[in-house]
């Protein structure tokens, strides 16, 4: 077991997952402060019940995700907006309160298995193409009521320039390039819509069932407890099992003409600690 400060949050991360966070409370500009000069990473850990590290009303969930920092900017009055990016599940053993007073971790962290290899394979090239089908009839849909999905992910494409890693989300593309970060905003709904679907069409994930099923999982607009279920699934052929469900319900849906499930507002509001 390794010890890991912990961030509960209204929001289930996983590996690969982008998750930007503004932190303005004294105990969490400690904890991240901490990671930083020490180059550690914290647990991102979903809150079933509850809202304050403090409550003996909080309820977390067993399984969350390491939370890698790859940007870290400071306000002059103490506050950081800071980009994580999901890095290894973990089980929580045991948690104790830290004298500044946020949580504190006793984790084990979780192997990643696949399971049948072939079934692997045959699930991952059925999700990827009902991922793209639904991000096809999604994105109008949300066009339509003005939204736009909430989750940034991180993915590989190729170029023609070479390999470059890029963070892609509906609001638009962070590009890495070695240490230098670049943004990019589109302007328009189609613009979204374009650098979505391109992302999607271009990542490697094919070739690696599990990171596909994550990035999925990080991208399908599902409730929290749904995500927190495929986060915690125990091999990479049950969760796209799983996936190839949500998927296939999700479309017949979408081409009825229901709106899709949007993550709460709140979300939003909490990623603010």
């Amino acid at each position: 077991m390794i010890e890991i400060p912990l961030f509960p949050l209204h929001t289930v991360l996983c590996p690969g997952v982008a998750l930007p966070l503004h932190i303005f409370e004294e105990r969490y500009r400690r904890m991240i402060g901490r990671c930083i000069d020490r180059e550690e990473s914290f647990g991102v850990v979903l809150i079933r019940h509850g809202r304050e590290v403090g409550s003996s009303a909080l309820r977390i969930a067993d399984v969350g995700t390491t939370a890698l920092i790859r940007e870290a900017g400071r306000y002059p009055d103490g506050r950081m907006d800071i980009v994580t990016v999901g890095g290894t599940r973990f089980r929580i053993e045991g948690v104790e309160e830290h004298h500044d007073g946020y949580l504190v971790g006793w984790v084990t962290h979780l192997d990643e298995r696949l399971g049948d290899e072939r079934r692997a394979n045959a699930y991952a090239d059925r999700v990827r193409q009902r991922f793209l089908r639904y991000l096809e009839m999604l994105q109008p849909a949300l066009e339509d009521d003005g939204g736009q999905p909430e989750i940034e992910v991180e993915i590989e494409v190729e170029t023609e320039g070479g390999e470059t890693d890029v963070e892609g989300s509906s609001s638009g593309l962070v590009v890495s390039r070695g240490e230098e970060m670049v943004r990019a905003t589109p302007g328009t709904n189609e613009d979204r819509r374009e650098l979505l679907m391109a992302a999607a069409r271009r990542l490697k994930a094919p070739g690696d069932p599990t990171a596909l099923s994550y990035v999925v999982t990080g991208l399908v607009q599902v409730e929290l407890p749904s995500r927190q279920l495929l986060l915690e699934a125990p091999d990479t052929v049950s969760r796209l099992r799983r996936l190839d469900g949500i998927l296939a319900r999700e479309i017949q849906l979408l081409g009825r003409g229901l709106k899709p499930l949007l993550v709460d507002s709140k979300v939003g509001a909490l990623r603010r600690n």
